[in-house]
């Protein structure tokens, strides 16, 4: 139904991905309210699917490098956070584990 970031953390034959659950925009945010259909900012890119609608992202993106090509995960400026993290939300399985993690405070993340 949908289409999701999961970024694999592990060598090829090795479980291990994180799933990008939301994100703060800060380019390209008139294109994503248009993809969306919705102004605030906040409510962009704050949860997996709204992500990828906002970002045009669809099947074609399956298996990209995020290092190099059309969808790039780049290295900032390292500065501490204060991570938080919850039990997982909208599953059945395995929801009690403490796996949902984000930066304390940040108003970008679906409550």
């Amino acid at each position: 139904m949908y289409y999701l970031i999961n970024v694999v953390t592990e060598k090829e034959g090795k479980a291990g991905a994180v799933l990008i659950r939301a994100l703060e925009p800060i380019q390209g945010i008139e294109i994503m309210r248009k993809r969306r259909g919705v102004d605030n900012v906040k409510k962009l890119c704050n949860g997996p699917s709204k992500l990828t609608k906002a970002f045009g992202i669809d099947g074609s993106y399956n298996g990209v490098s995020l290092t190099s090509g059309r969808l790039i995960i780049e290295e900032e400026e390292k500065k501490r956070l204060d991570i938080a993290y919850t039990e997982r939300i909208e599953i059945k399985k395995g929801r009690e584990e403490g796996l949902r993690f984000y930066i304390k405070g940040c108003e970008f993340v679906f409550r």
